[in-house]
């Protein structure tokens, strides 16, 4: 609806209010959040906070009508806007007011570029996390169709590719919801605030099972990458775990210990919020490092891996005597391959965001934090299934084989043509030298009398 049909639905719901027993009177106005009530000059009107995410809803804000009749601006004597200026600060939780001062803590206009640098890393990450779930799903199907391609090694790595699916999956739900409610917030009614369009965002119960599903995905990850590090550094570096492979305690760490961390999290946020919807802004408040220690801790553990592998594969090329040169190519590239697949290049994500620097340094940690989790489930399936030789050497046989039985199925149709041409061609033929009816020859008729000649 238009701001004009919002602001006469406002007016009239309080038609029926009279305060002609006053002199001058500020008249129901809409100023884009809640509808409010006519109020005497001098005085102020107090309504409940709206119900939306980072709002504390038993809070109360207050809007000031002037002395002369008109809703107070933001300064005194500002009456620029006929809705006046309502101050929403006193709605918002602590620790988005904590957000809030960072955010403005130089200008108006620095903030407001952040603000649009934020915008454009979530549509980044929307297209990062599409790419992931595309190219995740595929490696997914790829890895169970083909037998050759089940062994120790696979089999976690389909555990991590479900993990990562699901956490995306939700994601990408979570974010196209908001996308459109938030979207669409100015078409609500003045009365009914929030409740004209419902989605995750302001749905009880599902909103806060969202999270606490995409919290225990996110951790389950975390976990599998932490198999990943040990099976790989037991791989290469200690020969006696080389032929035990322990799955179903693979399985109980990589799935059972995140419901055990998911669930206290979630109790412990739970009784921090109470009512409140949603547990906005859950990530900021100490209970969050029920699971994000563990995760920092995952990383660490899996940095010493990958550092003590490097020190193994060095060790080796020097032993081939290969040149320096190669050597320092060779780690490298094993670093580089596998920092997204041990989630190393999760820790930018655990630093807290540089609101209160510039613009360009908020944009560079935003992008540079938001590209590599966005797009981590693409370079993991890009490195570990679609440019693993395994796999392509699966996945040509198939196709080989496909074309050959396809080749071989023209190849069959083509000689039975062949066949018919030449039956056609040997056919007996009468005295004028034409051939009989191949019908009249399939019914065994050879009579002149009875047959039908082409």
């Amino acid at each position: 609806m238009t701001y004009s049909i919002i602001l006469q639905a406002c007016v009239d719901t309080y038609k029926n209010v009279n305060l002609s027993a006053h002199e001058r009177w500020c008249n129901a106005t809409w100023d884009m959040v809640l509808c409010w009530p006519p109020t005497p000059a001098g005085e102020s009107a107090q309504l409940p906070c709206p119900h939306v995410k980072g709002v504390d809803p038993s809070k109360y804000v207050s809007k000031r009508c002037d002395a002369s009749g008109r809703w107070a601006g933001k300064t005194l004597g500002d009456y620029t806007l006929p809705q006046g200026w309502t101050n929403y600060t006193v709605c918002f939780t602590s620790a988005v007011q904590e957000i809030m001062r960072v955010l403005y803590k130089q200008s108006e206009e620095d903030a407001q570029m952040k603000l649009d640098i934020a915008l454009g890393t979530r549509i980044m990450e929307i297209v990062g996390l599409s790419l992931s779930l595309a190219s995740l799903c595929v490696s997914l199907a790829i890895f169970f169709y083909f037998r050759s391609l089940k062994n120790n090694r696979t089999r976690i790595h389909r555990n991590l590719f479900v993990a990562m699916v699901i956490q995306v999956m939700i994601r990408l739900v979570l974010y196209i919801d908001q996308a459109i409610i938030r979207g669409h917030i100015v078409g609500h009614t003045p009365t009914h605030t929030n409740a004209s369009r419902q989605g995750i965002d302001n749905t009880p119960v599902l909103c806060e099972a969202s999270y606490i599903l995409l919290e225990y995905a996110r951790t389950a990850m975390f976990m599998w990458m932490f198999i990943e590090g040990l099976y790989l550094h037991n791989k290469i570096t200690v020969t006696v775990f080389q032929h035990k492979f322990y799955y179903s305690v693979y399985h109980a760490v990589g799935w059972g210990m995140p419901v055990l961390m998911t669930a206290a999290w979630a109790t412990a946020t739970a009784m921090h919020y109470g009512s409140s919807r949603c547990w906005w802004g859950y990530n900021f408040t100490s209970y969050f490092w029920i699971l994000e220690g563990p995760r920092f801790s995952v990383i660490s553990l899996n940095m010493v891996f990958l550092l003590n592998i490097i020190r193994v594969l060095v060790t080796k090329l020097r032993q081939s005597n290969s040149s320096e040169a190669l050597q320092v190519r060779k780690a490298v590239k094993a670093a580089i391959v596998l920092l997204p697949l041990l989630g190393i290049t999760n820790v930018l994500n655990m630093v807290a965001a540089p609101l209160g620097r510039s613009a360009a340094e908020f944009g560079l940690w935003s992008y540079a934090t938001h590209f590599l989790t966005s797009f981590q489930g693409f370079f993991i399936a890009l490195l570990y299934c679609f440019l693993n030789g395994e796999v392509r050497t699966a996945v040509r046989k198939y196709v080989d084989n496909y074309l050959l039985h396809r080749s071989a199925g023209v190849r069959r149709g083509s000689g039975l043509s062949s066949v018919f041409l030449t039956t056609v061609t040997d056919l007996p033929r009468d005295q004028q030298g034409r051939a009989r009816h191949l019908c009249s020859c399939l019914r065994g008729n050879h009579s002149p009398t009875h047959g039908s000649y082409l």
